[in-house]
């Protein structure tokens, strides 16, 4: 399929998980990629595999907490292809501790990355994507669906992500942009493999958020991604599509 040629994509998070494949995805699909993440080496390797594979790919390194090196990044982009097309916001982070033992910088964090990042660049790629008819795919999780013991502080952020996305799609519902959310499980990524439990957590409460089936794998959530920023998915605006193995389904 080539439902992306000659669009550019934006992707933060893209040195790893959900980020590199979705890079990946929409890059088989002829989408021009502009990478992003803290993570340099990591970048390094995402552009690695992407150019073997016959794709385009630029990167930079944007830490999303900063709205100016957000505006900035997006600026990049656009002055080196030209036009923005798509962002999808993947870049976040995870912290368990107990509610009662959540320190203020924890706290913070959680929100700037994976909830303030999200709307700096939002704010910086919508004039673009007025232009050119584009769209916003935000990686949420079905934590901003559900209540998760020891996780409150990604569960806010993620809940706030999700009404975030539904928010801008009302105040751009009468223009040409697209603004959609996708909110997964736990997923085949280091974010998942690097969680550190604190000490007496109930193992019973962690339980029920792992569901009856196998983890979902980055390239899932990619193939979601595509679907979602393509033209196939012109009638999904302000949607949240729960990809995750039905964890929060019942």
């Amino acid at each position: 399929m080539s439902r992306f040629r000659e669009r550019v994509a934006f992707v933060t998070g893209a040195a790893s998980g959900i980020g590199r494949a979705t890079s990946l995805r929409l890059a088989s699909e002829e989408a021009r990629i502009y990478a992003v993440d803290v993570d340099t080496d990591g970048l390094g390797e995402t552009t690695r595999l992407v150019r073997e594979a016959g794709g385009t790919i630029e990167t930079g390194r944007c830490d999303v907490t900063s709205r100016q090196a957000c505006f900035d990044v997006i600026a990049a982009c656009v002055a080196k292809y030209g036009k923005l097309d798509v962002l999808v916001n993947v870049a976040g982070i995870v912290r368990f501790s107990h509610a009662t033992q959540t320190s203020e910088a924890e706290w913070n964090l959680l929100l700037a990355v994976n909830l303030s990042g999200p709307f700096f660049l939002s704010q910086a790629a919508i004039p673009h994507l007025l232009e050119s008819g584009g769209n916003i795919v935000n990686i949420a999780s079905n934590a901003g669906l559900m209540g998760q013991a020891y996780t409150v502080g990604y569960c806010a952020s993620k809940a706030g992500l999700i009404n975030m996305s539904k928010a801008l799609a009302m105040e751009f519902v009468k223009s040409r942009i697209r603004i959609n959310c996708v909110a997964p499980a736990g997923t085949a990524t280091n974010l998942v493999a690097n969680v550190v439990f604190p000490e007496g957590v109930d193992g019973a409460l962690l339980d029920r958020y792992r569901g009856f089936r196998p983890m979902s794998r980055p390239e899932d959530i990619a193939s979601v991604v595509a679907f979602l920023a393509s033209e196939e998915a012109k009638a999904v605006h302000g949607a949240v599509w729960e990809a995750d193995q039905a964890v929060s389904a019942g």
